[in-house]
């Protein structure tokens, strides 16, 4: 009956070493998350987002996508400007909009490129068509 009472002692004892193990880990990632997140310069997001607005102007996205590629590079000058001023929360955040903004011009360029061969091969087809009733008669 003794070691058996024994036993359970150190297994409660354990569990609840384990127990706080776990919590003060806990605590220290998420002190350093957040210690993280509010002195750091949001690097990869800047150039994430340089990327996707270089795409965005590769793909047509000034001349199909006016707006929103005029959104996103303002954007993307006030999230330098935000850096520059170690704002980097608000840097942050207008980068990951800016990004957004090129990727939508990017697409909005690809989908009028494609409806613009579509519609030239469907002219071609016309024109094939005009051409072959021209040579029958």
């Amino acid at each position: 009956m003794e070691l058996k009472a024994m036993n359970t002692r150190t297994a409660k004892t354990s569990f609840q070493h384990l127990r706080g193990l776990k919590l003060a880990a806990l605590a220290l990632g998420s002190s350093i998350v957040l210690a993280g997140c509010a002195g750091n310069p949001p690097t990869e997001q800047y150039a994430v987002t340089q990327s996707a607005v270089n795409s965005a102007v590769s793909a047509g996205g000034t001349e199909f996508a006016a707006v929103e590629m005029k959104a996103a590079q303002d954007k993307f000058k006030q999230a330098e400007i935000a850096m520059h001023d170690k704002n980097y929360e608000q840097a942050k955040k207008l980068a990951e909009q800016a990004e957004w903004d090129a990727r939508v011009a990017e697409r909005k360029a690809q989908a009028a490129k494609a409806e613009k061969a579509v519609q030239d091969a469907k002219q071609g087809v016309q024109d094939l068509r005009d051409e072959g009733l021209r040579s029958a008669q």
